[in-house]
């Protein structure tokens, strides 16, 4: 253990390449490919700090025990740590314990090749709150895979260590030998402006954006996300920088709905969209399917994607929001009415001939079902379903 005095406090970034991920000789995640790309990144962007800092990057390591002295010294360091970990995710046949494979590690003897989860997180136990961040991009191997579906996710690290990341089910492809969809999506937003979002939002956006397999396990869960919505704390060495190009601040008092409209009205639909979208999973997962703080995110999205012009994708998510509240809150509802109105209206400004055929029934049946304020909207859009179904129009159609 080193020894730092007064007004010498470091920073420390720990980025560690595991074994890759290969099924049927394909490469489904290449982590030398990541912690080359994200070794790019100055280690102040990473870290949220100013404060000098050391920066190791282990690639191509054997031996568990490098890793374990590497992650001994990071973790003593009294400022500001970041730590990546890429590759493998395996586990012990015998034990059922967590393992980041290393490139030596051999299947028969993972306890003896392979990093323990366990060190990882009794080696960051006594860090200060708030000065430690985790990110792992991660594959599954079948071992892996069945051992987080019995302990129900990863192991946690201790409270003070927060952590980001995913981990995809064996057999998907999610960088094909080059960096990864979720590592690549979260240094393109580090590098997008000059102020740093935080954390929850690189996250959010690079879950959103990158491609992830069914079933892949988002970390944190749904419920933790939200706990950490808040603003993202300080790091000692860094000032508060002043909010620009649409960035998240205090004044958002932790709520991401305006930095999302920010990014929407500054024409960036996409990243708004993939962020609202990620929110929407992660809402879903805490509190269900049809439950009213995921339905406020179909609304969120449907009204960006009105915003960006793309009014089948916005008629499609009104339909859904109304559906949802119809069943939960009934037809008299005022939330369900303002779903239908949003729904009629987006319909309307249809112009492709095949999309508005395709949603015009299932939005004539919601209106046949609510007692309409105005029967003319009824009657207006099954005219215009008629019209439509009708021969020889031209695929683009009028509003």
């Amino acid at each position: 253990m080193y020894l730092i005095g007064p007004g010498q406090q470091r920073g420390h970034v720990l980025l560690v390449a595991g074994d890759a991920a290969v099924s049927r000789r394909a490469v489904h995640l290449a982590p030398s490919a990541n912690v080359a790309a994200l070794g790019m990144v100055p280690a102040s962007v990473l870290l949220g700090s100013e404060l000098p800092t050391d920066t190791v990057c282990l690639d191509g390591v054997c031996d568990p025990n490098t890793v374990l002295v590497r992650l001994r010294t990071a973790a003593v360091t009294p400022g500001p740590l970041f730590v990546y970990l890429t590759g493998r995710l395996t586990a012990d046949r015998r034990g059922r314990g967590l393992f980041l494979a290393l490139a030596g590690t051999a299947r028969a003897a993972v306890r003896y090749t392979a990093v323990p989860w366990d060190w990882v997180v009794g080696e960051l136990r006594a860090r200060p709150a708030g000065s430690t961040r985790v990110l792992v991009d991660l594959v599954a191997d079948r071992e892996a895979w069945s051992s987080l579906g019995e302990r129900g996710g990863l192991p946690g690290l201790p409270d003070g260590v927060v952590l980001y990341g995913v981990v995809s089910p064996p057999g998907f492809a999610t960088g094909s030998g080059t960096v990864s969809g979720y590592t690549r999506h979260w240094i393109e937003q580090l590098r997008r402006g000059p102020v740093r979002p935080t954390d929850v939002q690189l996250h959010a956006l690079a879950a959103g954006a990158a491609g992830l397999p069914p079933g892949a396990l988002v970390l944190p869960t749904a419920r933790e996300l939200g706990m950490r919505s808040g603003p993202q704390q300080q790091h000692p060495g860094r000032p508060a920088a002043a909010p620009a190009d649409g960035a998240p601040s205090a004044v958002a008092g932790g709520d991401p709905r305006p930095h999302i409209h920010a990014l929407a009205t500054g024409g960036r639909h996409a990243e708004a969209a993939a962020l609202a979208a990620a929110w929407e999973e992660h809402v879903r997962h805490a509190y269900g399917f049809s439950s009213p703080e995921a339905v406020q995110w179909v609304e969120i999205r449907a009204d960006l994607a009105r915003m960006a012009g793309d009014f089948p994708l916005a008629t499609r998510l009104w339909l859904r929001a109304c559906r949802i509240r119809l069943t939960g809150q009934g037809t008299a509802a005022p939330e369900v009415h303002a779903a239908a109105a949003g729904a009629l209206y987006c319909w309307s400004q249809v112009r492709d001939r095949a999309s508005a055929v395709e949603a015009g029934p299932e939005l004539v049946a919601l209106l046949e079902a609510l007692p309409a304020p105005d029967p003319r909207h009824l009657r207006l859009a099954q005219a215009r379903l008629d019209a439509l179904r009708g021969p020889g129009l031209p695929r683009a159609v009028p509003t």
